[in-house]
C-alpha cells in the first residue's frame, strides 16, 4: 500500500468513528490531508482502535518520521562530560527517552495542529500513546502534580521511552517556587529514567513555550539540576539538552561552554 493510501484510510477510519464527520470532504492536497488526518487524531479521546488501523498507522508514521530523518545519539560529541547539546526536531531523535512537557492531565494536547512539543511527541507516537497515559491516569485517580513524571512506551519514534512531566506555570512574576518546581522536573525525569535502566535522555525545554518560564532562567536550572544529579548519583546516563529555536541554542552554548 502507497503512503497516501495509507493515509487516505485512516483519516476515512477516524472520520467513520464520529457520526459529527460524517458530511466532512477530504480534500485533495497531500498536506492538508495530513493536517486533516493530524487534527482528527489530536481531537480523538483515549481509546482503542482496530488492529487493522494501527497497522496502517504504524507503517505510515514510521515512513513519516524516517523521511525527516532520523537522528542517533551515538553520532553526537559531548559538549561536557555526558552532556550534549542538540538543536532539531525531537521526535526524530533515537536515544533512550525523550522528554515531554506535558499538562496535568497527561493525555496529550487536544488542539488541532498546535505547535506545542506535547502535540507533536502524541502525533508522531500514534495513539497507543494516549490510551496508555488514559490508562496510568485513570489509576492514579488524579491530576500529575506539578514537578513529577510519568514513563511510558514511544510506539513509532525513535526512541525507547517517552517521560512526560509536568512544568511550572508562570503568570505574573517569576517566583522561587516556580524554580523549585523547574528543577523537581529534571530531577524526577533522571531518576525515572535511572530507575527503568535508560542510558540517554534529551530534554527539551521544559516551560519556556505555552508556560511563560523566562529561557534563559530555565536553561540556568536544568543545566544545574542535571549536572548536580549526575555528579551525585554517580550515573553514566547521557543526557542530551534538545532544543529548537536559535535563541535557546545561543542560551544552552553560552551556559555550556
Amino acid at each position: 500500500m502507497s503512503k497516501n493510501k495509507r493515509l487516505l484510510q485512516m483519516i476515512e477510519y477516524l472520520l467513520a468513528e464520529n457520526s459529527a464527520f460524517s458530511n466532512m470532504v477530504i480534500p485533495d492536497n497531500e498536506t492538508e490531508q495530513f493536517n486533516l488526518f493530524r487534527s482528527l487524531v489530536n481531537i480523538r479521546p483515549p481509546k482503542p482502535a482496530s488492529n487493522e488501523f494501527l497497522t496502517v498507522q504504524d507503517e505510515y508514521l514510521k515512513e513519516e518520521i524516517a523521511s525527516k530523518g532520523i537522528t542517533d545519539i551515538a553520532d553526537f560529541k559531548p559538549i561536557q562530560n555526558n552532556i550534549y547539546l542538540w538543536q532539531g526536531d525531537i521526535t526524530t531523535l533515537k536515544c533512550g527517552a525523550i522528554v515531554n512537557a506535558a499538562n496535568s492531565g497527561m493525555t496529550g494536547c487536544y488542539s488541532p495542529c498546535h505547535g506545542c512539543i506535547d502535540n507533536a511527541i502524541h502525533t508522531f507516537a500514534g495513539i497507543q500513546l494516549r490510551f496508555e497515559c488514559s490508562e496510568i491516569m485513570k489509576q492514579q485517580g488524579n491530576a500529575e502534580p506539578t514537578g513529577m513524571a510519568k514513563i511510558t512506551k514511544a510506539y513509532n519514534l525513535p526512541c525507547d521511552y517517552v517521560i512526560h512531566t509536568v512544568g511550572p506555570i508562570v503568570s505574573g512574576r517569576l517566583n522561587e517556587k516556580h524554580c523549585r518546581m523547574l528543577a523537581s522536573c529534571y530531577q524526577s525525569c533522571l531518576e525515572l529514567a535511572e530507575k527503568n535502566g535508560v542510558k540517554s535522555i534529551a530534554f527539551c525545554c521544559i516551560s519556556t513555550g505555552e508556560f511563560h518560564f523566562p529561557n534563559d532562567k530555565a536553561a540556568e536550572i536544568a543545566v544545574q539540576t542535571v549536572k548536580d544529579y549526575i555528579e551525585q548519583s554517580n550515573n553514566d546516563i547521557k543526557v542530551i539538552f534538545n532544543v529548537y529555536k536559535d535563541v535557546d541554542y545561543q542560551i544552552y552554548r553560552d551556559l555550556l561552554r
